[in-house]
């Protein structure tokens, strides 16, 4: 999943996902809280991995991603290609009216876009693009 999609969120926190999103995701995604003051969107597939991972990890470790999966949203979209995000998600991620949807790879992340803009300008000044392009040999 590549590209920024800008979207307004309704006051009933109803968010329209781009139709080319929609085909990759499927009609079954989910919807959770991420890392960053964001949140994630994952694939049926990819939650599927996701969670055949985690069922492996000792409890000590496991105990630590209750959160994410506790907020976890399972979402189909409505005719309109809408779905709807909680509001403890909402609060979470800082979502108010104006959002971005980015692709991240495999997942889609859902932030703020003022948080976004803000996100972005520090990772391309920061040097740390050129460092994990390193990594993986580009």
């Amino acid at each position: 999943m590549t590209g920024t999609n800008q979207h307004n969120m309704d006051t009933k926190g109803r968010l329209a996902i781009p139709a080319k999103l929609r085909e990759e995701l499927g009609d079954v995604f989910y919807v959770t809280i991420g890392p960053d003051p964001c949140l994630t969107i994952y694939s049926d597939a990819s939650w599927n991995r996701l969670t055949e991972k985690f069922d492996q990890l000792p409890y000590s470790k496991a105990r630590a991603l209750r959160p994410l999966f506790s907020n976890a949203v399972k979402c189909e979209p409505d005719s309109q290609g809408r779905i709807l995000i909680p509001q403890k998600l909402r609060d979470y991620a800082h979502l108010k009216k104006d959002v971005s949807i980015i692709g991240v790879s495999s997942r889609a992340e859902i932030w703020d876009t003022e948080s976004w803009l803000e996100q972005e300008r520090k990772e391309l000044e920061s040097g740390n693009m050129l460092s994990a392009m390193e990594e993986l040999d580009f």
